[in-house]
């Protein structure tokens, strides 16, 4: 995790992906002038969204799989928190 990740656990689904597409916007503008270390480090960040956004995913996965072994006749429910 990069020091200068905010906690990422505390952000909404939308908080998240919002401040995940200004870290894509800043990439970009590093790239144009040509900052390596810049490059580096957004990408470290970006990284740790990723991962939060993965971890957030498979834990609607398993939610959604123990409903499903709990109770095999209702539909499958997936809720974001």
């Amino acid at each position: 995790m990069h020091p200068l990740t905010p906690d990422l656990s505390k952000l909404s689904e939308d908080e998240l992906y919002t401040k995940r597409t200004e870290l894509q916007n800043r990439m970009t503008y590093a790239y144009r002038i040509g900052s390596a270390d810049m490059v580096g480090q957004i990408q470290l960040m970006l990284m740790d969204f990723s991962m939060e956004i993965e971890r957030r995913y498979q834990k609607m996965l398993n939610d959604a799989q123990k409903q499903s072994k709990e109770d095999p006749e209702s539909p499958l429910t997936v809720t974001r928190d």
